[in-house]
């Protein structure tokens, strides 16, 4: 079919040059952005009597005709068409006439493809935005319940201290929240309108920019039409949050693999969110906490991609820039959708309490806590933590935990212990006492509770306004 550049050529585009140069089979997404891009620019051009209340209307009405035709099926999007900036504009001359011809009018592909993608990008910024909300409720709700549910902390996978989980899962509540402001600051940022940059120089045509951009949710128009054609910036912004999310994400999969296993037994994942194995059927796999962990790798792929496609283009537009979409959509696709399975396999984990709780007492983790203990009755701590020390030894080789000592064993090591020294190590004294705020006492984190809902309210109120 002719294209939208034919008229400067006089012979045919070889196939495989055609089919190499095309986008269609992937910007097909950008129907609904295309098409609202037009609307808004087609009354941009009556108001400003580029062309005629008339003309502007039949347009409109072509362009919903299109929309609801793709929608029913009526209307097929194929790989004849070279991308679906011309798939729309065909189609409409073809339904509307001439008229249809008049809506490219003041606009290049280059500022339109560019005006696609932001609203396409600011679209995915927002759903990213609901289900990292999503997920931070449903964190925030365990965090709740579990305020009393003791645990080991680690550092450097060997157990350190005693916690609870919803201190533990307070970290991820952390990580998640800032994901949400980068994705907040994002929009913010990207949320100028291209469209009238035209190809790179603007036009001669008396366009109000900051009519269009309002019609479409924008801040403003773009301050620099070079910029406004070849910026990626918000996509490289997009990615790196994602990337980020991701990171989180593998990190908390990691260890739900870890504490899902026959050694921890700390929690079960859902039948739902399993699958068996093809050979040996005592098997329970987590499954999608290790798909999640192994897609990230896919996000930061299409970062790096991104990254490496724009670090040598001269301004202005250039035809690397396509290579901007099907790495970012397949990040999108895959970011949005580990969110949402790995918010399912939260919501249905169940925790063995006493295997944490045990796992925490047998670890030595209220070691730190029995050397403070020294130091209350006077003992210097560097003396404190040599008698810790041996004491943790000796349980080593009786295989047994500081708490469940007797006073004659405690006073072998050092006669300074005394009987109080038993409510000193409890699980729940070594946790409670720690009630400086972002420490796991029930004090500190029924604080912080009461922020975090706070800032959960503050984000659905986001949401709700930009949806």
């Amino acid at each position: 079919m002719a294209q939208l550049w034919g008229g400067r050529f006089t012979g045919e585009t070889d196939a495989l040059v055609y089919q190499f140069n095309a986008s269609i089979s992937f910007d097909r997404r950008f129907l609904e952005e295309d098409i609202e891009g037009s609307m808004a620019h087609v009354a941009m051009l009556a108001r400003q009597n580029i062309i005629t209340q008339k003309e502007a209307e039949s347009i409109r009405d072509g362009l919903v005709s299109i929309r609801e035709d793709v929608k029913s099926g009526r209307l097929v999007i194929t790989d004849a068409y070279e991308d679906i900036h011309s798939f729309v504009e065909a189609n409409l001359t073809q339904r509307i006439g001439e008229a249809g011809k008049k809506l490219h009018t003041g606009r290049s592909r280059n500022d339109q493809v560019a005006l696609d993608m932001k609203l396409y990008t600011r679209k995915e910024i927002r759903e990213t935005h609901a289900l990292l909300t999503e997920l931070l409720h449903t964190l925030l709700s365990m965090m709740e319940e579990h305020l009393d549910t003791y645990m080991p902390g680690f550092t450097h996978l060997q157990k350190a201290q005693p916690l609870t989980l919803a201190h533990h899962l307070g970290a991820y509540f952390e990580m998640f929240k800032r994901d949400i402001q980068r994705m907040e600051d994002i929009d913010r940022r990207m949320n100028y309108c291209p469209l009238g940059s035209g190809a790179l120089a603007g036009t001669t045509y008396p366009l109000d920019r900051e009519y269009t951009a309002g019609l479409l949710g924008f801040t403003g128009p773009t301050l620099n039409s070079m910029d406004g054609v070849s910026d990626r910036d918000y996509l490289i912004e997009y990615l790196s949050a994602a990337a980020t999310v991701m990171m989180h994400l593998s990190r908390f999969s990691e260890e739900i693999i870890i504490w899902n296993s026959n050694e921890y037994g700390f929690v079960e994942i859902d039948d739902g969110f399993s699958t068996g194995s093809s050979i040996m059927p005592q098997k329970k796999n987590p499954d999608i906490a290790e798909l999640v962990r192994g897609k990230t790798g896919r996000v930061y792929g299409a970062l790096m991609s991104l990254l490496t496609t724009m670090k040598g283009l001269p301004l202005a537009y250039n035809k690397d820039m396509q290579e901007d979409k099907e790495l970012t959509f397949d990040a999108m696709d895959t970011v949005k959708g580990c969110l949402t399975l790995f918010t399912g396999m939260l919501k249905t984990m169940r925790f063995h309490k006493e295997v944490m709780a045990k796992s925490a007492m047998n670890g030595f983790t209220n070691a730190t806590d029995a050397a403070d203990y020294l130091v209350t009755k006077g003992m210097p701590f560097r003396d404190a933590h040599s008698v810790i020390g041996r004491l943790v030894l000796y349980c080593i080789e009786k295989d047994t935990s500081i708490d469940a000592l007797s006073l004659e064993e405690l006073q072998s090591i050092s006669p300074v212990f005394e009987a109080d020294v038993f409510e000193a190590v409890s699980l729940r004294t070594c946790v409670e006492k720690r009630l400086t705020i972002g420490a796991p006492g029930r004090k500190a984190m029924e604080e912080v509770i009461r922020a975090e809902k706070a800032f959960l309210e503050e984000a659905d109120l986001w949401s709700r306004e930009k949806h």
